[in-house]
């Protein structure tokens, strides 16, 4: 019988979900959301904050200080209470009310930005209140999760590898780009062993990470108002841009079939089945897609009919997307050479 001292601890990280039978396309979906945090942010949380006390950057009596639109903040709330650190949620009017709660009772304090900042909206405004706050109060310690290379180290120590063990024969990996932490730690691991894995970034429409234009956005997770630091756009072979209101019809389509997976997992599995739509007719491949997220935070909204209403018109039944894979007037390599 397993017997464990520390929430991190409680992690399940080698469970997948066969797609087929709900979208009929070959497709894998590895579960991020099975710890105590619910997300695949738990272990960049706990890798920063490990690498962050081993530096002295982190000792007694410090407040750790993060801008988060849920999920790491959740996961640093977490850790910060096992481990008797003050933790304050820096985030936006997008955060879901389940996550605000949720960091509460861990007993982080959580503050709300609600004006954007002119050119980078509100992440932007986010991060500048973050500065300003350790400018002021030197207990203050900032992970800061959009630098910090210690993200996407965790992935290419932990997530990559479980994937490489378990799908020896992978042609293709999806990964959701947030702060590109994921992304990036995938991409190195698979690149530097010259596997032939083709590593496909998935965004919502509305992200300036590869080079769209800034659009508002409704569900928090991935996307971002500024262009991440961590993310090597070489790395990347293509891009999958996905509508927030694919992501809704993603996320009920699966919810029908008895999953609840979070706004992030719907974006990244619609991206996905975009991609592989695209794809000549007979063409065997073995894909896999990383969820990000579990459901149970966006009753609220996702799962509520009258916020998809309000915010994208009457839900509809869920139908395979047509094939789009990138942004308009965009070629992969193109692309690339835009935001590289």
């Amino acid at each position: 019988m397993p017997v464990i001292s520390d929430p991190h601890e409680i992690n399940v990280d080698d469970l997948f979900i066969d797609l087929a039978p709900m979208f009929d396309v070959p497709l894998y979906l590895k579960c991020e959301g099975l710890n105590l945090a619910g997300s695949v942010k738990l272990k960049a949380a706990l890798e920063m904050v490990l690498a962050a006390e081993r530096s002295g950057l982190l000792a007694p009596g410090a407040i750790l200080v993060e801008s988060s639109s849920g999920n790491l903040g959740i996961a640093l709330s977490m850790i910060a209470a096992s481990r008797g650190y003050g933790f304050l949620c820096v985030t936006d009017s997008r955060c879901n009310p389940a996550s605000r709660r949720l960091m509460e009772t861990f007993g982080a304090q959580v503050h709300i930005i609600t004006r954007p900042d002119k050119e980078h909206g509100l992440l932007g405004a986010r991060i500048d209140y973050v500065r300003r706050l350790c400018a002021y109060d030197p207990r203050y310690v900032w992970l800061n999760q959009y630098t910090n290379a210690h993200n996407w180290l965790s992935h290419y120590r932990s997530t990559a590898p479980v994937i490489d063990a378990q799908f020896p024969e992978l042609d293709v990996l999806f990964v959701g780009a947030g702060t590109t932490g994921t992304l990036m730690g995938c991409a190195r691991y698979f690149r530097e062993r010259e596997r032939p894995v083709r590593v496909v970034a998935v965004d919502s429409i509305g992200s300036v990470t590869f080079g769209g234009p800034a659009l508002p956005r409704m569900i928090p997770g991935l996307g971002a108002g500024v262009r991440p630091q961590l993310l090597d756009a070489g790395l990347v072979d293509d891009v999958v841009m996905v509508p927030e209101r694919d992501t809704v019809d993603t996320c009920h389509a699966m919810a029908r079939r008895g999953f609840l997976f979070g706004g992030s997992t719907g974006t990244v599995v619609s991206g996905a089945l975009r991609w592989l739509a695209g794809r000549p007719e007979g063409e065997r491949l073995t894909a896999v897609a990383i969820a990000p997220d579990m459901g149970d935070r966006y009753l609220d909204s996702v799962y509520d009919p009258a916020w998809v209403e309000r915010n994208f018109g009457t839900p509809r039944t869920w139908d395979a997307p047509a094939p789009s894979p990138l942004p308009p007037a965009a070629e992969p390599a193109r692309l690339m050479r835009s935001v590289g």
